[in-house]
């Protein structure tokens, strides 16, 4: 039925291999003939493996190269770093574990540093980390003050979905002085507006 649908909106049949391939993929996990809970933790596995999830936590073993003079990236999980502070403090970031969205447009995502050093905050990374299939959902609202800014110069970040479905609010404010994104109070984000 997909395939019939693919092919009547444009004919395209590239859509259509890969309803094929998932589907022979399927058809190998029927013939294995699996009980509901191997089942489960089967396609977990495979859903960790198709979205480049390590099998196993990642610990301090697994720490690969120096980026940066004080930042190094874990071999086993190219998305996650380690930086040591100058006062010896330690933190871990995984550039891939949120997704941001506009709140009046959360059809569409996108990737935003200060907004995942949020999420660090509230939700630090410690060792050993095995991260989860699903992600930080971040609800954000740009918007464009004063022109001469270009794109943005104005962020409230308004609520974060965790992995398990728990919405925790955040109401953090953020606007540029002096070329910076600087943190502000509800307050002055509300006089930005009148």
């Amino acid at each position: 039925i997909a395939c019939q649908k693919e092919r009547q909106s444009d004919g395209w049949d590239y859509g259509c291999a890969c309803y094929e391939s998932a589907l022979k993929a399927f058809k190998s996990l029927c013939e294995d003939d699996h009980s509901g809970m191997s089942w489960s933790i089967t396609t977990n596995i495979l859903m960790r493996m198709c979205k480049g999830l390590p099998l196993t936590p990642i610990t301090e073993d697994d720490l690969s190269n120096r980026v940066y003079d004080n930042t190094w990236q874990y071999q086993r999980m190219s998305s996650l770093f380690k930086k040591v502070l100058q006062n010896g403090e330690i933190k871990y970031t995984d550039v891939d574990r949120c997704i941001v969205f506009e709140k009046d447009n959360q059809g569409d995502s996108f990737y935003n540093s200060s907004v995942v050093e949020i999420v660090d905050e509230l939700f630090p990374i410690s060792l050993p980390y095995y991260p989860t299939i699903d992600k930080f959902k971040v609800c954000v609202e740009t918007s464009l003050i004063n022109p001469k800014n270009g794109d943005y110069d104005t962020r409230a970040v308004w609520w974060v979905q965790t992995p398990m479905g728990d919405r925790i609010d955040v109401n953090r404010f953020f606007t540029e002085k002096d070329g910076v994104m600087t943190e502000i109070s509800k307050e002055e984000y509300d006089e930005l507006f009148l």
